[in-house]
């Protein structure tokens, strides 16, 4: 514990403290820019919201800006702290907001406790925001406030600590339904705790078809029932006159249990009286009502969700708030109502019904999601939630009339969704969680000095278990004079005598699979000295899984060595490299930035597949273009290895893969301007879509622009990301940072993490052909 903390206090205090921070969306740079940002240029936009309010929306942030408010009376289970002692938790609110769901974010916290005069400062300074996000109010205020505010202000206004658990528990119950075979209205409910939360769970339960007269629900003083007196408006409305007095009576034939309360109170006895097939939420974090191992011992049919991420089905509002203010932002939305709720719920338990992107298997230890008793709701990981949320709600707020700027094109506003989010940084994120849970062993073969940082840096990150070769005496200087702490961190000499035998091993290995190649056995020993060749070798056989290279080498003799001995997958001729850029216009693919120098049509049509491949594994659907000087056959005279060879290629991909989207030759501003493409070459096969993967024609365009885009501050990037070798192999750029290598290392790890599960669907599909 005392280590967590000293975690969490030095992340939030180093560099810059806290966690968000405000940064110019204009140009600012001349007097020009300052003139218009503020005096006297500013005074115009001033005049036409003096004019018409709603013109905020046009010349402000407001469309775009929410207010986390809170007064710190219910603070993520720490209780009354105080505003300023909330403040942590509403600015990691904001980071939420802005990296799931691309909205602006200013936390306020308000020293506040009286329900009037604290809605009288909301409403004082809700002109500044398009919407806002109530968080961590106590009951019952937080009733008060909320349906004051929604009354009083037109704007979207959410206390999350009730609708967003509402929401998100409300998509897993029409799923467990469905698992269970049960109809929601013929259903008896316990609900165990009364608090914000609880109550907003339940009255969503109830409009979503459970009986009231079907629900028992229990505060700290037992079962709410009508004979006791001074209820709250709010529990009253569920107080039950039947003969049931303790949470043990409630729970026989009882289909459903919520809890929202406090650890450890269900029993397996409790359990098992329960109906067939039940549900049982038990919300309670960071300790449910009922342990996972107990609940899942007591009965083979019981369908069990909690709060937690180390246990199926968590139930987390991050799967619901973000997207739920971007669909209500979208189309300025006067409120969040009744109906934009449930189509948050439809849309997140469909969800759940479609196949699983691969990036989110990934990210959750590379098992295979199907929906079922434990996949309920989606994780919070999927990136299709942006999508298919946000939509939802902004369709429903215009069905149900409170949507002041309509959407027409539902296309285009699903590919702006896609664009908006710089995608790179949350897929570092999912796949540094899935390496730390299971890490693998990763050959840093070249130990130069960012090399050797970037394995100490994944080393305390946990993400993988680095093996460096080289020289100990000389790693060891290195770390000495760098003051890098290599403890933990395995040093190989291939050129060490204690590596006689298993130099002897590779060499044999080598010289076997490549003398018809021109490789003969002594001068397999002899390689065998080299840092390259021995890591390659390791992760051949086993000894390792996956291996960074590229520090010193040059690329084509490292390239051809891995060709060598690690081969290419049978399904390819060629294998390539891809690095992914994430800009302000989106996310975007590149290839091949590495390994084809001049690629003929054929090696074209490969690098096209095997992009495909890698762009759907990261949970894109490609929409491919063919890049070259000229636009669909302008430049009839070209020859070979230009205009023509791009051309050639997708012809071939045309006939061969129909199913993709894909067009060329075309150059770089036709295939990024989708409405210049489309009116100029209204023939084009990506018509009417925003292209996310650039082929380039040859390796010095496609390394050239990448890099000019990085060193330009366009984006991040990741890469480059081997594609086709048959092991986990990759290559560094000799200039690349540690930040760079460490990414790499990271994706390396998810590479060698999928390439085990191939392995293990291998040999289980040969067992099956045995038997």
């Amino acid at each position: 514990m005392s280590n967590l903390k000293e975690q969490a206090l030095a992340y939030h205090a180093n560099g810059k403290p806290g966690k968000i921070e405000v940064i110019p969306t204009k140009p600012h740079s001349t007097q020009t820019d300052l003139g218009l940002a503020y005096t006297p240029g500013v005074a115009e936009p001033c005049r036409e919201i003096e004019k018409d309010n709603n013109k905020a929306y046009d010349y402000t942030a407001k469309g775009n800006l929410v207010a986390v408010i809170s007064n710190g009376t219910a603070v993520l289970g720490l209780g009354d702290i105080g505003a300023v002692a909330g403040k942590p938790v509403m600015e990691g609110k904001g980071l939420l907001f802005k990296i799931y769901a691309g909205v602006d974010v200013f936390d306020i916290e308000v020293n506040e406790k009286d329900p009037k005069k604290f809605c009288d400062i909301v409403k004082g300074i809700a002109p500044t925001f398009g919407g806002i996000n109530l968080e961590d109010i106590k009951a019952p205020e937080c009733f008060e406030i909320e349906e004051t505010l929604k009354k009083e202000l037109n704007i979207p206004v959410m206390h999350d600590d009730q609708h967003g658990t509402a929401i998100i528990s409300s998509a897993a119950l029409i799923n467990a339904l469905d698992i269970a075979g049960k109809k929601i209205d013929e259903i008896h409910a316990v609900v165990n705790g009364a608090g914000a939360a609880a109550i907003a769970c339940t009255n969503l339960y109830v409009s979503l078809g459970i009986k009231r007269e079907n629900i028992v629900m229990l505060d700290s003083k037992g079962v709410i029932r009508k004979d006791r007196e001074k209820l709250t408006p709010q529990k009253a409305v569920y107080a039950t006159d039947r003969d049931i007095h303790t949470l043990e009576e409630a729970m026989k034939g009882a289909d459903l249990f919520l809890g929202l309360s406090k650890p450890n109170i269900l029993t397996k006895e409790m359990l098992q009286s329960m109906a067939k097939n039940p549900i049982v939420f038990a919300l309670a974090n960071p300790v449910p009502e009922v342990s996972y191992d107990v609940a899942i011992s007591s009965r083979e049919d019981i369908i069990f969700a909690t709060g937690r991420s180390d246990y199926p089905n968590q139930v987390n509002n991050v799967i619901g708030f973000p997207y739920i203010f971007r669909g209500a932002l979208d189309v300025r939305a006067t409120c969040i109502n009744e109906h934009m709720k449930h189509a948050a719920v439809r849309a997140i338990a469909a969800l759940a019904h479609k196949p699983v992107p691969d990036v989110v298997n990934i990210a959750y230890n590379a098992q295979r999601f199907t929906f079922g008793k434990e996949y309920l709701i989606p994780k919070p990981l999927d990136p299709r939630l942006l999508t298919d949320v946000s939509i939802a709600v902004a369709k429903a707020a215009i069905e149900s009339g409170v949507a002041r700027k309509p959407i027409t094109d539902w296309d285009a506003y699903y590919d702006r969704l896609r664009d908006m989010m710089g995608y790179d940084n949350k897929l570092i994120r999912q796949f540094s969680d899935t390496a730390r849970s299971n890490p693998k062993r990763v050959v840093f073969a070249e130990s130069n000095l960012n090399m050797l940082k970037a394995a100490v840096q994944a080393k305390i990150e946990g993400v993988a278990h680095p093996i460096l070769l080289g020289n100990p005496d000389r790693i060891q200087i290195i770390a000495q004079r760098e003051q890098l702490d290599l403890t933990g961190i395995k040093i190989v000499n291939p050129r060490s005598p204690e590596e006689f035998e298993r130099r002897r091993k590779y060499a044999e290995i080598y010289a076997e699979e490549n003398g018809r190649n021109g490789v003969t056995l002594d001068e397999a020993r002899d390689d065998m000295f080299e840092p390259n060749h021995f890591g390659m070798m390791m992760v051949k056989v086993g000894d390792a899984d996956a291996l960074i290279s590229g520090g010193y080498s040059k690329y084509s003799e490292t390239i051809e060595l891995a060709k060598e001995i690690i081969g290419i997958r049978d399904e390819y001729k060629h294998f390539g490299a891809m690095h992914i850029l994430s800009t302000r216009k989106g996310t975007f693919f590149l290839a091949d930035t590495l390994v084809n120098r001049d690629p003929d049509a054929e090696t074209l049509v490969d690098i096209v597949k095997l992009t495909h491949d890698a762009v759907r594994f990261f949970a894109h659907e490609p929409v491919m273009a063919m890049l070259s000087y000229a636009n669909f056959g302008s430049d009839k005279g070209a020859p070979r290895g230009t205009s023509n060879t791009a051309r050639e290629a997708v012809k071939m991909i045309h006939e061969q893969y129909p199913d993709y989207v894909i067009d060329g030759e075309m150059q770089v501003n036709v295939a990024l301007d989708k409405d210049l493409r489309d009116t100029k070459y209204p023939f084009n096969k990506v018509k009417g879509q925003t292209v996310n993967t650039l082929i380039f024609p040859c390796l010095s365009s496609a390394n050239t622009t990448c890099k000019m885009l990085l060193e330009m501050g366009v984006g991040e990037s990741i890469g480059p990301v081997q594609m086709g070798l048959n092991k986990p192999v990759h290559f560094t750029d000799t200039d690349a940072s540690v930040h760079d290598i460490f990414n790499l290392t990271v994706a390396a790890v998810i590479d060698a993490i999928v390439q085990e599960k191939k392995d293990e669907e291998n040999s289980r599909k040969k067992y099956d052909k045995m038997w």
